[in-house]
């Protein structure tokens, strides 16, 4: 029998670019993932979906699965065989327990990794401007929990920490920072000390309250904070409006939705990171290669015939060549014949297979794919098209027009996907997503399918081309376009979207 592992990984403070490579690397691999509501949802996204999901809570008081309980299916799953990825936010030794749910499986035998994460006592002040040590201002940084257990006194040396003259950060500590600032003041600290309290630090939803430890609940109060949030309480605290970086960005305080096929890396939302969005990549498609690839087989047979080969995705591409190979033929074989592809993406895929492209319309989609091919044909011309079995048939229509003999091969099917993760339709409702970003009309009928809203007004989408910005059209939503086919004509548009 299979031996079970656990891993217990840090997911960061919400940031995904805060996740780490090995806690990347561990998560991609797990058959059992046992997460908590402070990991970011960046970071669920990445769950793979063969995994077995056990949501476990874990925010405040509010947990759907008592600590024992959750010691004890982390052992159960373990002992059936599993890789157990025990997902948590922050860090796993930093007031998450980590400890305990160690205990039993030691006790048991079972095997075990830490893999640590960003916490965010760090990486939240740094996203606010505030260094938690400075040479000027404190030499050390104490992290104190703020969680007090119901009907008992607070378990903390104020005045130890008030002598110490450094940096204090808080977790877990907003309902009870009127005891806390008290605590501190009655323990001699200078009621002017500058403090903070920091709200969903490193994502869309960040915020900052900047006051004394005297005036810091009124001003929590006057302007309004949500959980999760930390507390800082230091001179460093002054230097938050100096150093403040992140709301300089220019996508700064916005979520973005990318929609993709399923498997497909996105440099959309790399670029749009960049800017300072919180994106949140969610496959809306994935691709089925069919069963019964013979047409295309039969083609490679008289591929020497075919003047065009003509290549509307990236699968589409990749699954040509895997054909091809299983058929014992390389790039040798495709000698005779000029490649059309429908944009850059899909001529960086053929590049990477050592194909130049001989042509690519100026506006990336399957009409214009079809008039810049036409323009170059006398008639009478074999043109090969292997793509989707529900594929654009403008593009056949002109090219037939022109005299082309056209061999339409359907290579794979666009079915629809739904995250059992995330819930779109509930962030779209509650206006949680600023903007969604369509790279093709299959995304958003994707997106559709896995919402299922009666309303799509509220949804902003930025869409890259005419026929993309026609389907989201087709459902009332607030629909924007590129001014060019490019990903950085895309992510520009996000911009102006954000500053209209």
């Amino acid at each position: 029998m299979k031996k079970g592992k656990v891993w217990l990984v840090g997911a960061g403070p919400g940031d995904i670019g805060l996740f780490t490579l090995k806690g990347m690397e561990v998560l991609q691999q797990a058959e059992v993932v046992v997460y908590d509501s402070l990991v970011g949802q960046g970071v669920l996204a990445k769950v793979p979906t063969t995994a077995r999901l056990i949501d476990v809570g874990k925010r405040a008081d509010k947990h759907t699965m008592p600590q024992e309980q959750i010691n004890q299916v982390l052992l159960e799953e373990a002992q059936k065989g599993q890789r157990v990825v025990r997902l948590k936010g922050g860090d796993p030794f930093l007031f998450g327990r980590g400890g305990e749910e160690l205990e039993l499986l030691t006790v048991n035998g079972i095997p075990y990794e830490i893999v640590p994460g960003v916490t965010s006592s760090i990486a939240v002040p740094a996203y606010n401007g505030i260094p938690v040590t400075h040479r000027d201002f404190c030499s050390s940084v104490h992290i104190i929990t703020g969680h007090r257990r119901a009907g008992k006194e607070y378990d903390i040396d104020f005045k130890a920490l008030v002598n110490t003259k450094g940096t204090l950060v808080f977790l877990m500590g907003i309902a009870a920072l009127s005891d806390i600032c008290f605590g501190l003041l009655e323990a001699g600290m200078d009621p002017a000390m500058p403090a903070a309290v920091l709200q969903k630090g490193t994502t869309a939803d960040q915020k900052r309250v900047v006051a004394t430890v005297a005036t810091l609940k009124e001003e929590v109060d006057r302007q309004g904070i949500e959980t999760p949030a930390i507390i800082v309480v230091g001179k460093v605290c002054r230097l938050a409006d100096e150093f403040g970086w992140y709301e300089k960005l220019p996508l700064a305080g916005w979520k973005v939705l990318v929609t993709r096929p399923k498997g497909r890396s996105s440099r959309t939302a790399e670029e749009l990171r960049r800017r300072g969005a919180e994106v949140l990549e969610l496959p809306s498609i994935r691709t089925v290669p069919l069963e019964d690839q013979s047409t295309l087989v039969h083609a490679f047979e008289e591929i020497s015939s075919y003047q065009w080969i003509v290549f509307t995705s990236p699968t589409g591409v990749e699954i040509f060549f895997d054909e091809l190979k299983k058929a014992h033929k390389d790039i040798r074989s495709l000698a005779g014949a000029q490649i059309a592809a429908i944009g850059q993406g899909t001529a960086k895929v053929l590049e990477d297979r050592g194909i130049l492209v001989d042509l690519i319309p100026e506006v990336y989609d399957g009409e214009s794919l079809g008039e810049a091919l036409a323009v170059k044909l006398h008639g009478g011309e074999k043109i090969l098209l292997p793509r989707a079995r529900k594929g654009n048939q403008k593009l056949v229509k002109i090219l037939k027009e022109q005299g082309g003999q056209v061999s339409d091969i359907p290579t794979y099917d666009t079915v629809y996907e739904k995250s059992s993760l995330i819930h779109i339709d509930r962030e779209i409702e509650s206006d949680s997503i600023d903007c969604v970003v369509f790279t093709s009309a299959s995304t958003v009928k994707g997106f559709v399918e896995s919402t299922g809203l009666l309303d799509y007004s509220k949804v902003t989408a930025a869409c890259i081309g005419k026929q993309t910005k026609a389907a989201a059209d087709d459902y009332g939503m607030q629909t924007y376009m590129s001014e060019k086919a490019t990903i950085d004509s895309l992510v520009e548009l996000v911009v102006k979207i954000k500053n209209r």
